[in-house]
């Protein structure tokens, strides 16, 4: 067995009581928020007591809670995440129908964010206090400290008094109509993707900045090495580590940063389903999405440390 295969092996092995840990953390959590899945599901008027009984009972309710979890985690080693409540259907199917909408709309921001931060931000930090630096500086700046939703509803506003043009409302899947799916999609993950790239322009610039004064890259330019050759051979590779640290931290979340804009877009994904499962309780749901979202971080830190060793082979995972 080779190094890296045992080292994948230590992770995965060490991921089990991880996401057992965040099993337990995630459904005790849930029950403590204010407010009773109960309520949602006798309604206003008709939570009397003995009616309240009735549900409790017919949900399996008023169970133990530790009963309740150890049957719940017994369902999720199976991949069942249990029946919603409130819908009247299994879990795992609300994924299936939510999750391509918001696994389109992470793919096409986090896309989209690293073809407009990267080559940015190595331009800038190689034309460092030119105008084409000042440019890239201002843009990053304003990236971040502009909300994504408030962007969303200047588009939305000044597209139909300009243009006439409204967001469709209609979901098309990709499969069944590219065209129609790209016009609902494309706008929101151009808000998105040029949100997160601020911080990534940023990273990439002080990053390559940072390397450009390496002692090595001076000897490059010293032997006569071509701009070319100098930035692609010893500057970027080196550079793009924090960068890869940072994208990868980004897969996960932006399950919960798809919330407002699939909501203001009326986009059908996970992140719009989880929002309002949170505010009826539906506790199967809002375990399952925070479940998904938990394996999403444990899975990129992996990939992200297995990248490392590609881009820069001095880097041995042992």
């Amino acid at each position: 067995m080779t190094s890296m295969q045992a080292y994948l092996l230590r992770r995965i092995i060490l991921l089990i009581p991880t996401l057992i840990g965040v099993t337990f953390i995630v459904f005790m959590s849930v029950r403590f928020l204010p407010g009773d899945i109960v309520d949602s599901l006798a309604g206003e008027f008709a939570a009397t007591p003995e009616y309240r009984k009735i549900i409790e009972e017919q949900y399996k309710l008023n169970d133990n809670m530790f009963t309740q979890y150890f049957e719940w985690l017994g369902g999720i080693i199976t991949l069942d995440f249990g029946d919603s409540l409130l819908r009247r259907a299994p879990v795992n199917d609300l994924l299936r129908q939510k999750l391509p909408a918001t696994i389109q709309l992470s793919a096409m921001s986090l896309t989209l964010s690293v073809i407009i931060a990267i080559p940015v931000g190595i331009i800038s930090a190689i034309r460092q206090d030119s105008a084409m630096d000042y440019v890239g500086r201002s843009f990053a700046v304003a990236s971040l400290a502009t909300p994504n939703f408030w962007i969303a509803i200047m588009v939305i506003t000044f597209g139909f008094v300009w243009f006439g043009w409204t967001a469709p409302i209609r979901y098309v899947a990709i499969w069944d109509d590219p065209i129609a799916n790209l016009k609902l999609f494309w706008v929101p993950a151009v808000i998105l993707g040029t949100s997160l790239s601020g911080t990534l322009m940023r990273l990439t610039r002080s990053a390559m900045l940072e390397v450009l004064r390496q002692d090595y890259v001076r000897t490059a330019w010293a032997k006569g090495l071509r701009e070319r050759a100098v930035i692609s051979q010893h500057v970027v590779r080196n550079a793009l580590i924090p960068v890869i640290t940072i994208i990868g931290g980004r897969i996960p979340t932006l399950v919960g940063g798809t919330v407002i804009i699939e909501t203001i877009f009326t986009i059908p994904g996970m992140g719009r389903l989880f929002f309002d499962s949170i505010g009826e309780r539906d506790y199967t749901t809002v375990q399952a999405i925070v479940i998904i979202s938990a394996v999403l971080v444990v899975v990129s830190n992996l990939v992200t440390d297995m990248t490392y060793s590609i881009i820069d082979p001095r880097i041995r995972v042992r």
